[in-house]
């Protein structure tokens, strides 16, 4: 089995005296994991950090055995973050939760192209917080658990929705969720309007909407807790004031 393919890096770890075992975010052939020789070179190393971009040539003699690829450097990647390591800590973030939610080896073409619209907007430090939100509701969304945010469940109203049903994921509005506002979750406008601007308290809202949705119905079923990365960024945005 062979094939080429444009990919993110979503992780590597050491294998053998000089390998890696790297898992890959391809754009036609989902999340993959290969052996890459030489993993632990100076020439190669650079690629295999969350987030870098490559172009991978993957191959394997058998379709079900774990495979070899050689990786090309195809942009710069998490490099040019180096001079802001809370946008480092994003890239990290949305690389283990791709990693931790995508099934291997089945293809997840939305996810990519999100991951590639999230990773252009981490050069946007003022953006790039409420980009991860809508990227981890596209996420959900791609695996078929995306939330209803169109019109309130219990009376179709399209105005108005400012909760949503920790349940069922659907937007549910100020009169129909207010005997219930205790146990509701907090929609925040960003979500309803793209141009919608940010409000106090939006970003945590966003992030802890998409995290119970992550863990019920994606990390929670595989008894998995949401990726560590994933809360250190939110550790940091909040240390930052952003959140």
């Amino acid at each position: 089995m062979e094939f080429t393919d444009d990919a993110f890096v979503l992780s590597a770890r050491a294998h053998g005296e000089n390998g890696a075992i790297v898992d890959l975010l391809t754009a036609g052939h989902g999340r993959w994991a290969a052996h890459v020789a030489g993993g632990g070179s100076r020439r190669i190393r650079p690629l295999l950090q969350p987030g870098a971009r490559v172009l991978a040539r993957y191959r394997a003699r058998v379709a079900e055995q774990l495979g070899s690829a050689s990786l090309e450097a195809a942009g710069a990647g998490p490099a040019a973050l180096f001079d802001d390591p809370l946008a480092l800590a994003g890239v990290a973030a949305a690389a283990a939760v791709v990693a931790g939610a995508l099934p291997e080896r089945e293809p997840h073409p939305g996810a990519f192209l999100a991951f590639e619209a999230l990773s252009e907007a981490f050069a946007h430090p003022e953006i790039w917080p409420a980009v991860f939100v809508r990227f981890e509701a596209g996420l959900l969304a791609d695996l078929g658990f995306g939330l209803d945010l169109t019109r309130c469940a219990a009376t179709g109203a399209v105005d108005d929705l400012i909760y949503v049903s920790p349940r069922t994921g659907r937007a549910v509005s100020r009169g129909a969720g207010e005997p219930y506002k205790d146990r509701m979750l907090p929609l925040p406008g960003f979500l309803l309007a793209s141009q919608a601007r940010l409000q106090p308290g939006d970003l945590a809202a966003g992030l802890g909407l998409t995290g119970h949705f992550l863990q019920a119905f994606i990390f929670g079923p595989l008894n998995r807790p949401l990726p560590p990365a994933r809360v250190w960024m939110i550790e940091r945005l909040r240390d930052a004031g952003r959140l």
